[in-house]
């Protein structure tokens, strides 16, 4: 099922599958913002990623003795969700919140309880996409990653080329990039990339290698903005997220801004779920957020 929500500068478009953004339409700009799927190069939009981050080494982790199975990002991409917003606010088509909780399917690749809201809102001209999750279990601790997918396509506007953009950080970077193995696990040892700088010149070549992975960037906020005209929209995130992944299909005309509470198993992983990287530890009852969002800049 989809739900829309509307307002002056944005209509969004949101699928009750994987809670997943179909649609991010500018009304101002009359142009699509989101990439829509294009399969010769990927089919998905902006895909929530949950239980886990990435892939696990060797598609497998340990937990309390027992081994378990999850594929690259988890199941929630691939779920329905169920809207959790009363009737009466929906009507007013500004937000929605979408939930997933454990199931006894779940239990078997991931034996813990827990509740997964996904909450859109539009406020004047910024969607705002809140992510949490709760240990819905009053005895024992919960572990988990999630992040966020989102694809935009790239070239924004007519008569531009990919390579006409850049990603401005709003505080100099000197984050070095974690490469990937063809299995995508995260190598190593770090590379260096940024050299206290604050602007990455997209080009297609930048992602023949896979994603750019980071390690506790000190922004938190991207601007992605056509060199010449300087226009585009801005990406913030804000809470658990401390790691980030920039990604593009090869020569596929979209990128993808990436915010996540959580990071693939590393090369040398022993695969015990509680000492992953980035894993989050909630205790009975005990919830985790974050948020991202989008604004138009001097459409």
């Amino acid at each position: 099922m989809i739900y829309t929500l509307e307002n002056d500068y944005f209509k969004v478009a949101i699928s009750t599958k994987g809670a997943e953004l179909q649609s991010v339409f500018s009304k101002k700009l009359g142009l699509e913002l989101l990439w829509q799927g294009d399969a010769s190069f990927w089919g998905k939009r902006s895909p929530i990623l949950f239980p886990i981050v990435g892939s696990l080494k060797n598609g497998e982790y340990e937990y309390q003795n027992k081994k378990y199975k999850l594929s690259r990002h988890g199941f929630a991409r691939d779920m329905e969700f169920k809207c959790t917003t009363p009737q009466s606010t929906i009507l007013k088509g500004t937000e929605v919140s979408f939930t997933l909780t454990h199931t006894e399917e779940t239990l078997q690749q991931y034996p813990f309880e827990f509740e997964f809201e996904i909450l859109y809102t539009l406020l004047e001209d910024s969607l705002m996409v809140n992510t949490k999750v709760l240990n819905t279990s009053s005895t024992s601790d919960l572990y988990a990653s999630f992040g966020a997918h989102p694809a935009f396509n790239l070239p924004i506007f007519s008569n531009t080329n990919f390579e006409d953009y850049s990603l401005v950080f709003n505080k100099n970077e000197e984050a070095g990039v974690y490469p990937l193995t063809e299995t995508g696990l995260i190598k190593s040892d770090e590379k260096p990339f940024f050299e206290n700088e604050n602007k990455l010149q997209l080009s297609k070549a930048l992602f023949y290698g896979d994603a750019l992975v980071f390690k506790n960037l000190k922004s938190d906020c991207i601007k992605v903005i056509n060199n010449d005209s300087q226009k585009g929209f801005q990406f913030v995130f804000v809470g658990d997220y401390n790691y980030f992944g920039i990604w593009s299909a090869k020569d596929a005309p979209f990128v993808c801004l990436e915010p996540w509470a959580g990071i693939a198993d590393t090369e040398n992983s022993n695969g015990q779920l509680v000492n992953k990287e980035g894993i989050i530890k909630l205790l009975p009852n005990e919830e985790s957020s974050a948020k991202w969002s989008i604004n138009a800049i001097h459409f």
